[in-house]
């Protein structure tokens, strides 16, 4: 895929526009956002990624389209796997529902920066060294195997009870000065001729830091659907600056999707083995088949791997639904029959 100049700076323009409409219109003045707001804005910017995902159909042709698709449900779906820990860390920070726009949206800048640091260390060591995708490959088919065993973590209320310092705070304040509780949305405060840190501030690190993490098993994912590094900054690009308004749009139903780690298991297996076989096309290791390509197996073309996506996050859906209704049907059942047992004890 030919990628000019301008084709680079178009990209990253876009990504600043976003960003500045995110600070301008929405995180500079403090509110939580209503489920109406946070849907649209959600609609807005999946409609984004679509729509630059046809251009690149115009531009480059449907293969670099599909795989830029494929890059980005993948990452969408993995980011939705964020959004447990993000919920996790605003509720242990207690940090106040007006200001949970601004740590998400400085958060996720940061995480952007940083994953652009890992697309372009992870192309450069993929053009070097080819055998890196038997690693990329391994290392996946054991995140799946761990996502599989995970049980769904409940984070429970997260907006109720008072300020207090966590561990990490705790831990801050040995080194930096740190202020005792928020300061409206300042990340620093200035008091006495000193300087604090505020634990908003720390909360965006601590968010920052954290997607950081899941970057690692999500970069090598996504270098499993296309080698192009244009593809795979903009897939991750759009997919985390849609999460903000994904948080609050479902905020609160994340513990209904209670099969959404089989589903994430079954992506993350598919991409390791088409990883693994990719190795093999490609394998210039000596003491596998003695430093010649294998073929025994093709692989899976990106039409192939789309629609294994696409599935399976259907199937997780609708399992998620029908396992919530069975069960709001059951504890229904339970409360109608518990009147009739006390009666009866009687």
């Amino acid at each position: 895929m030919e990628v000019s100049a301008l084709a680079w700076i178009v990209l990253i323009a876009i990504i600043l526009v976003m960003i500045a409409v995110d600070l301008l219109g929405h995180v500079r003045t403090p509110h939580a956002p209503s489920l109406k707001e946070a849907a649209w804005w959600s609609v807005g910017y999946i409609a984004m990624a679509i729509v630059f995902g046809f251009i690149i159909w115009a531009t480059s042709g449907s293969r670099y389209a599909g795989e830029y698709f494929a890059g980005y449900i993948t990452e969408k779906s993995l980011s939705v796997d964020n959004l447990f820990v993000f919920v996790i860390i605003i509720a242990a920070f207690r940090v106040p529902r007006e200001f949970q726009q601004k740590v998400l949206m400085w958060g996720i800048v940061m995480a952007l920066a940083m994953r652009g640091v890992f697309i372009a260390v992870g192309a450069a060591v993929i053009d070097e060294f080819t055998w890196v995708f038997y690693l990329f490959g391994a290392f996946l088919l054991y995140t799946a195997i761990a996502q599989a065993r995970q049980g769904l973590e409940r984070p429970g209320e997260h907006d109720g009870g008072d300020y207090h310092e966590n561990a990490l705070v705790r831990g801050v304040r040995r080194i930096f000065p740190v202020t005792d509780g928020f300061r409206g949305g300042k990340l620093l405060h200035r008091a006495s001729g000193k300087t604090f840190i505020t634990p908003l501030l720390i909360t965006i690190f601590a968010i920052g830091t954290a997607d950081l993490m899941f970057a690692i098993d999500s970069i090598p994912a996504i270098f499993g659907l296309t080698q192009e590094p244009y593809l795979v900054f903009a897939a991750n690009a759009f997919s985390l600056l849609g999460l903000r308004q994904l948080y609050f749009l479902i905020d609160g139903l994340l513990d209904r999707l209670v099969f959404l780690h089989y589903g994430l298991a079954a992506i993350l297996g598919f991409i390791g083995v088409k990883l693994v076989i990719h190795a093999l096309h490609e394998n210039e290791l000596p003491f596998i088949n003695g430093g010649e390509p294998w073929l025994g197996l093709p692989e899976p073309t990106i039409a192939v791997s789309l629609g294994w996506i696409i599935g399976v996050l259907a199937i997780t859906v609708v399992a998620s639904v029908w396992k919530n209704k069975k069960d709001a049907r059951a504890v229904a059942a339970t409360e109608r029959g518990a009147p009739d047992q006390e009666h009866s004890d009687r």
